[in-house]
């Protein structure tokens, strides 16, 4: 016979396994009236902690009178929010909606609900999402920037984006156009994950021109929202959604923004959840680097290749000890801190010529001509040319880069 405490351990550890299953059952049965209190303007973060603090469920909040609301502690106008919303919709129309549009949503009690999220001061009480949300988008790093991006800034973008989702890192951004694009395409490209966080519902794509972005997003990686379906960004909804931004990741990069940038909202979100900061140094010329520099300045961490935010966030103790770690290990040392030119043997001898003319910073045609010592003529028919091969682009008053490999995958 087993001893008493023995066997009292054993029962304690069978009750607890038979709950988790029916834990699970009530979480799942109770979303719907989670996602429909969503929807009242006046329930945040704070009032839902505290209705599900008094009430428990949240279905006996949806069916609760307007007393028992106020009493609760809810002030008068979110209460009568509250009883307006029950005479006008459905928990079971808004599950359906959300399975019409291939939506999940997870409340901040489901295991699925991202864990770095929960930890900042105002986390959505729900998310809603398409695609998959992993244990492993826990290491995550959130990259961000300018929406008019260089092509310096677009290159550095494409770069850490494709260096840290090859070696694991889930990369976050917010599907703008311009530097969050960039990330999101290079991360793909690597073969990693990634995750967009939408400022209106999943149902409505901003911008319009990432609808093929938005999709291809769901197969290596997730596009989550607070926002219930229907709902169209304003301009108050991206600051907020910044915060969700930077809260879902271990640190934030910010690869080029002028001061002004959409991308500082994150960076202050991300100062006040106690996660780490990193930027770009620009060109002190260069006003989309205005804000990158000062913040450096500051004392946020100078980024010049994936190892520098690797080694900042301790991400060997972060990741899991195991065999995939070796292989994150592996593919850093082959991850290029810089792409490569684009050339080729068959470029002809005056071609060649005036490629080693050229760099990332853009050379005007008179100066080209002038080191090259070739006629104008020459010169100008070879760099349209070389432009044609997609060696070179014109990026404004003949001013002219030279391309390095792959980057015109990263065009928004």
């Amino acid at each position: 016979m087993l001893p008493l405490t023995e066997t009292r351990s054993r029962c304690l550890l069978i009750l607890a396994c038979a709950r988790i299953p029916n834990m699970e059952e009530n979480i799942a049965a109770d979303t719907k009236f989670w996602v429909a209190l969503s929807r009242v303007p006046q329930l945040g973060t704070v009032r839902f902690r505290r209705l599900e603090s008094h009430f428990g469920e949240l279905e006996t909040v949806w069916n609760a009178s307007y007393q028992e609301l106020r009493a609760a502690g809810l002030e008068d106008r979110p209460a009568q929010e509250i009883v307006a919303a029950r005479n006008n919709s459905s928990p079971d129309d808004e599950m359906a909606a959300l399975e019409r549009a291939g939506v999940t949503a997870v409340t901040w009690n489901h295991p699925d609900y991202p864990s770095r999220l929960k930890e900042i001061a105002d986390p959505p009480a729900v998310l809603f999402y398409k695609g998959t949300l992993l244990p492993s988008d826990d290491r995550s790093v959130a990259i961000v920037g300018t929406r008019s991006p260089t092509v310096y800034g677009r290159e550095a973008a494409a770069v850490l984006s494709r260096g840290l989702a090859k070696v694991g890192i889930t990369v976050v951004s917010g599907l703008a156009l311009g530097i969050d694009g960039v990330a999101h395409r290079a991360a793909l490209e690597g073969g990693g994950r990634t995750i967009a966080v939408l400022a209106g519902g999943l149902d409505r794509v901003y911008p319009k021109d990432h609808t093929g972005l938005f999709e291809q997003i769901q197969e290596q990686g997730a596009v989550v929202s607070e926002q219930p379906l229907g709902v169209r960004p304003d301009s108050r909804s991206f600051p907020r959604r910044n915060r969700l931004i930077s809260g879902m990741a271990l640190g934030s990069l910010v690869v080029e923004a002028p001061e002004g940038s959409g991308a500082r909202h994150t960076v202050y979100h991300a100062l006040e959840q106690d996660r780490e900061v990193f930027c770009v140094p620009g060109s002190i010329f260069s006003p989309a680097s205005d804000f990158t520099n000062r913040m450096i300045k500051e004392g946020a961490k100078l980024v010049m290749g994936i190892t520098d935010i690797l080694e900042e966030l301790n991400i060997a103790d972060v990741a899991p000890r195991s065999q995939t770690s070796k292989k994150a290990s592996k593919a850093l040392e082959d991850v290029p801190e810089q792409l490569s030119f684009a050339t080729a043997e068959e470029d002809g001898p005056e071609e060649q010529a005036l490629l080693s003319k050229l760099t990332d910073a853009p050379v005007h045609i008179d100066d080209i001509h002038r080191s090259s010592g070739l006629p104008i003529a020459s010169v100008s028919s070879t760099l349209t040319m070389l432009e044609l091969k997609g060696k070179i682009k014109q990026v404004g008053c003949m001013h002219y880069i030279r391309i390095r490999e792959s980057t015109a995958v990263y065009d928004n």
